[in-house]
């Protein structure tokens, strides 16, 4: 059984570094709509390519609030949700096992 709770967890450690990985791309996606960055960079298009799949379903449902894009902000609440619940629910799930 503990093969089982060293797999849980190591999921749940997977889990956690996936998501806190993807919470740097959107603060570098949030930074580079700050400046004129070069829409041909290779960064640049990683960054958009790998947020706008998941910005724009959020932005299409928010209402136009003054030229303040809150698709980000909304879509970091999201993550910080799911690492707290799923991560932490695995993690002592594990635990427990």
């Amino acid at each position: 059984m503990f093969v089982f709770a060293n797999f849980l967890a190591a999921v749940a450690e997977m889990i956690n570094i996936i998501l806190s990985l993807y919470m740097f791309i959107i603060f570098g996606r949030v930074i580079i709509s700050w400046v004129s960055a070069d829409p041909y960079n290779p960064i640049v298009r990683f960054l958009i390519s790998a947020t706008e799949p998941v910005l724009y379903p959020i932005r299409r449902r928010l209402p136009v609030m003054g030229g303040i894009d809150f698709a980000p902000f909304l879509l970091l609440l999201a993550v910080f949700f799911i690492k707290r619940v799923i991560v932490q629910s695995l993690l002592q799930l594990a635990a427990r096992l």
